[in-house]
């Protein structure tokens, strides 16, 4: 099967994307995605839809996660492939991260609320079809649809990131736990797009040390948070620490990213994808 076909990192409206998995899935497809993994954020109730809907299509779904995690002063994203979402270890794990989230969105709002910016709490609901999950992408759309700003984009320079307002600090799930859930559940743990982690390359190695001692086998090089000159610096880290390489857009909906489904580039020839000893792959 075509590298290029494996698009391993994308999100629907149960977490912060837009459509219902089922079109997501239809879109992927039209793309000409053969291998999607559905990830969305600390919540896995969009893979059996997405699963039929891949039936339908005749493409191959991967479970999937993408779980927040503290590593000290940074948030990082662990996703999990090949999970397997009733392991009651993930499930319980996912639903404190929920809760957290839910806690987190009230002093968002609070610190919204404080900067002239109204009623941002009942607004962000307004754009999460799955009530039981809420991030800061859904208040980004309440503050575009108020015309606070242009796009998610600038929200995410003007607003909710750390010296803003509407920021509000908050501790996820640990590194060894999300590691040690996905790993439970018998799945593959992988970093996601570490371009996008304001540290420097000693922290980095440190991260990617402990994550490879915790048991993460994976790194996406190719996704849509990376420009083409870091590819190869996450290829060379990757072989640097025995680690597979993954591949994924990160799609959100169509226009807020920086990679449309299924529109990635090839891995690097020295990469050892993450998907070499999967069957039927």
């Amino acid at each position: 099967m075509s590298e290029a076909n494996f698009d391993l990192h994308c999100h629907s409206n149960i977490s912060d994307g837009k459509l219902p998995p089922a079109e997501l899935v239809a879109r992927a497809a039209g793309q000409g995605v053969t291998v999607l993994a559905l990830t969305d954020h600390d919540d896995v109730s969009g893979l059996g839809p997405a699963r039929n809907a891949a039936a339908e299509h005749g493409i191959r779904l991967i479970n999937g996660v993408e779980i927040s995690v503290s590593w000290g002063v940074h948030t990082l994203h662990i996703v999990g492939l090949q999970i397997d979402p009733l392991h009651p270890m993930l499930v319980a794990g996912l639903e404190g991260i929920r809760v957290g989230r839910r806690e987190r969105a009230a002093k968002m709002a609070e610190h919204l609320d404080k900067a002239g910016i109204k009623n941002s709490l009942e607004g962000a609901y307004q754009h999460a079809d799955n009530k039981n999950l809420i991030g800061r992408m859904h208040f980004a759309r309440f503050l575009v649809a108020q015309g606070i700003v242009k796009d998610v984009r600038t929200v995410f320079k003007k607003y909710l990131v750390k010296g803003k307002p509407g920021y509000v600090g908050h501790q996820w799930a640990k590194l060894a736990d999300a590691v040690g859930w996905i790993n439970a559940s018998g799945g593959q743990a992988v970093l996601a797009h570490p371009g996008r982690y304001d540290m420097g390359s000693a922290k980095m190695l440190e991260l990617l040390e402990e994550f490879r001692a915790l048991g993460g086998v994976g790194i996406e090089v190719v996704t849509g948070s990376h420009t083409p000159e870091q590819y190869p610096h996450f290829a060379n880290l990757a072989a640097k620490f025995g680690l597979l390489s993954s591949r994924g857009s990160d799609f959100h909906a169509p226009g807020e990213g920086y990679r449309d489904i299924g529109r990635l580039p090839a891995l690097p020839t020295l990469c050892t994808p993450i998907w070499h000893d999967w069957a039927d792959c």
